[in-house]
């Protein structure tokens, strides 16, 4: 891993001092290093990748200093708007450096949702006419591609690319310290929901450990996977997937286990739940304020309050988050009850499961299981 004082040091001195972006499990090092480096004024954990490109985009046009944005490559996608008709050179010319850690990359072996954006990572930077590096595993030869980035960025008045492979930027172990402001896991409130509602409610599982734990629940309860949905890529749309299923199957209870960073990446998903009104489902939040699958940086998501949030947006709460296991049996004991689109913003403790293996499983054949499943029971398909 390259030492991350020394490149913050480097960007620094290339007049870079704002830094914006999406955590990723590849640049942990590095994000974890701002946290401690940077003041806030100067950092900020973005929503998503293309509210951080706006971000970025913001404070050059107030400061004409360049910023960094980092990201994931599954990111690319919800950046690639502002890219192409906000920072482009042909439009308002805003030099920015993307730091992109390469998920997928060919060869590698990761897991298949990351398969196709590693493959296109460097062919999207070519068709958008980004210049980009590969960084290299060596301080002294980063420093020059660095500066490169930099100086090409500035010169071009357009974005300039740091892909970084695995290794590169990521050394930091992830922090593993539970909060104690809240006593449940988030393995403690998924058990306690398959405890609680019917034995055949369909879950979608949001991104990052909820969906790892909620396969490993099933294999140890002996329950099989027919009714789950594990959204291991697509950050942000489990809620969406959910409302899908509840349209099309009205007499059967679907519940979302989202996360908060998830959550936020995509919030408009919550107008479209509220505004159609699906009694069936549920869109539960496992909140823990933190990006934990990639490093433990913090979210937004104890700030904010999505229980006012989700009732402007038309479901029905308790009108206050669930912190331990009695309020969340209440609230799904209450809301199941009505015949509402409802939500539980559920207080989690940070705090990674050591002993929880990867998850290896046949995409095709978890999604022909939940179909089955779906497909062969009664379907009423709304029309309002």
């Amino acid at each position: 891993m390259i030492n991350p004082a020394r490149f913050l040091n480097v960007l620094q001195s290339e007049g870079v001092e704002f830094f914006t972006g999406v955590p990723d499990s590849y640049l942990n090092g590095f994000c974890n290093y701002l946290l401690g480096n940077v003041p806030n004024n100067k950092h900020v954990i973005a929503a998503n990748e293309g509210n951080a490109v706006g971000i970025a985009s913001g404070y050059y046009f107030s400061t004409n200093t360049m910023a960094l944005v980092y990201m994931q490559n599954s990111g690319m996608g919800n950046a690639l708007n502002p890219i192409i008709s906000l920072a482009d050179r042909h439009v308002y010319r805003v030099p920015m450096v993307l730091l992109i850690g390469w998920r997928g990359e060919p060869g590698s072996g990761d897991h298949p949702q990351h398969q196709m954006q590693g493959e296109i990572t460097v062919k999207t930077l070519e068709m958008l006419d980004i210049p980009y590096v590969i960084a290299e595993d060596d301080d002294d030869r980063l420093e020059e591609q660095t500066r490169w980035a930099v100086e090409t960025a500035k010169n071009s008045c357009n974005p300039v690319a740091i892909i970084g492979r695995k290794g590169v930027f990521a050394g930091e172990k992830k922090s593993n310290m539970t909060d104690s402001r809240y006593p449940l896991s988030r393995e403690d409130a998924i058990e306690i929901i398959l405890d609680t509602m019917p034995a055949d409610t369909i879950y979608t599982a949001t991104t990052g450990r909820a969906t790892r734990e909620l396969y490993f629940l099933r294999e140890r309860r002996g329950e099989g996977h027919g009714y789950d949905f594990l959204n291991v890529g697509s950050m942000g749309h489990a809620s969406s997937v959910a409302l899908g299923i509840a349209l099309a199957h009205k007499n059967r209870r679907v519940i979302c286990l989202d996360g908060d960073s998830a959550a936020l990446m995509h919030m408009g998903a919550f107008s479209m739940a509220g505004k159609i009104d699906v009694p069936n489902m549920m869109h539960i939040i496992l909140n823990n304020g933190a990006h934990e699958s990639v490093g433990g940086q913090p979210s937004a998501g104890h700030l904010v309050d999505f229980t006012r949030i989700a009732e402007g947006s038309g479901y029905l709460t308790m009108g206050h988050p669930a912190e331990d296991k009695e309020e969340l049996v209440n609230a799904l004991r209450i809301l199941s009850s009505q015949q509402k689109t409802s939500f539980i913003d559920v207080r989690i403790h940070k705090g990674l499961k050591n002993n929880l293996p990867p998850l290896k499983i046949s995409h095709q054949g978890l999604i022909a299981e939940l179909m089955e499943e779906l497909q062969t029971k009664k379907i009423d398909i709304r029309r309002d």
